[in-house]
């Protein structure tokens, strides 16, 4: 596998590296079929090595996988029995001991040095970047496009809600900052300074960049502390809070983020790891689709009705109350999963069934023919505001993350 990668390129959108992966699986198995029972066993391992190698050696993971999560999280993956443990132990040793790493295509190195060379003539001196997050897997890392449109800029204040996977931002770091945010592509870049197009961005202003491909920006209905507050959930379940300098504004930012998912976001990609115990979410990918409207429209569709139906099932069949913990748990982390992803292709279908294209044809205005209404109010250029509101009783309690801590609904 070292070898293919180092011979082969993973590039384009992930359909293509999925292909790619598919030809190596097969090849591998047409040469080792004493190995491991089935062709499709041996995908789900390269996947799963795949993601072991993000999950390592990426720089934003936060808790590294064990030897026995990664043997736990293939349980019965190899045509429904278990991998040899000892095959298992012995990739785990080797990929965390050794990275794995990916052949440069020649055309993408050679663009990738005359982007560098641009940028020395920048005031700034700014290293030139192609990719965003330093995540070792090319399914994972944010696109940078330094030529992409800008669909909005303006000041918002941020606080860091949750952390990857949902978990509880430390006390020190949620604190209130203001930004002057740019919506650029499927970028949300929060940067100190005003947006210049001629200037480039800083590694602070990458660093604190927010892909919005498969998220969902929603009015915080849940905050009381400030007002004009919107809620951003994005693909690994991070949760922000930003403040908008007024009503109408708060709600272009979330008419605007939620186009900007709804036309750009990739199928999602299937999970690569998991059993039939353990409840894991699909990986999304930062590529952009390369559908055409009306068939990105039909694509949201057909997840909205896969998801309904299967939360549907999921809530018919509630656990028993003499489970473990871990157990409910895990039906109440799947049943919020489900839930969120229903109101996130509810959101895509209508704005896309609106005709959302042309409201992003306009940049960062509307298109001139769209009429307004509440789901494509006016911009306010206005410069923002810090508003004021009298404490409350709510103000006194912590504003816990989006957990999967839920209430549980049964149908």
């Amino acid at each position: 596998m070292r070898s293919f990668f180092k011979a082969f390129s993973l590039i384009g959108e992930t359909q293509e590296r999925e292909r790619v992966l598919i030809h190596f699986s097969s090849r591998y198995y047409q040469c080792n079929p004493d190995t491991i029972s089935s062709q499709d066993g041996v995908h789900c391992l390269t996947c799963a090595m795949m993601l072991l190698n993000t999950d390592l050696h990426g720089h934003n993971i936060g808790k590294k996988m064990t030897c026995q999560e990664f043997i736990a999280n293939l349980q019965g993956m190899n045509d429904g029995k278990d991998f040899p443990k000892g095959l298992l132990k012995a990739l785990y040793n080797s990929i965390k001991n050794e990275k794995l790493e990916w052949a440069v295509d020649e055309e993408e190195k050679k663009k990738s040095h005359s982007d560098g060379t641009d940028e020395k003539d920048n005031v700034s001196q700014t290293k030139a970047v192609s990719r965003i997050g330093n995540s070792n897997n090319p399914f994972l890392d944010i696109p940078h496009d330094p030529n992409a449109i800008v669909y909005k800029t303006g000041f918002l204040a941020r606080k860091i809600h949750a952390d990857m996977d949902g978990k509880k931002t430390p006390r020190g770091k949620r604190g209130w900052k203001t930004f002057y945010a740019v919506l650029k592509g499927t970028v949300l870049y929060l940067q100190k300074d005003e947006y210049k197009p001629e200037k480039a961005l800083s590694e602070e202003d990458l660093k604190n960049a927010v892909s919005v491909h498969h998220a969902l920006a929603s009015k915080a209905t849940d905050y009381e502390k400030k007002p004009n507050v919107l809620k951003l959930k994005t693909a690994d379940w991070r949760v922000l809070l930003f403040q908008a300098q007024s009503q109408e504004e708060m709600q272009t930012w979330i008419n605007k983020i939620n186009c900007v998912a709804a036309v750009f976001s990739a199928p999602p990609f299937p999970a690569a790891i998991g059993s039939q115990k353990k409840f894991s979410r699909p990986l999304l990918p930062a590529t952009t689709t390369k559908l055409s409207q009306d068939e990105q429209l039909k694509s949201h569709e057909t997840k909205l009705k896969q998801i309904s139906t299967e939360l549907a099932e999921h809530r018919s069949y509630p656990p028993d109350k003499k489970l473990k913990g871990k157990e409910v748990e895990d039906y109440k982390l799947k049943d919020h999963y489900l839930e969120f992803e229903k109101n996130r292709y509810e959101t895509y279908v209508s704005l896309l069934k609106e005709g959302v294209k042309d409201l992003l044809s306009g940049g960062e205005n509307d298109a001139p023919g769209l009429k307004k209404s509440h789901s494509s109010p006016s911009l306010n250029q206005e410069s923002p505001v810090s508003a004021k509101v009298k404490r409350n009783v709510s103000e006194r309690k912590d504003y816990r993350p989006e957990t999967p801590s839920i209430k549980q609904k049964v149908t």
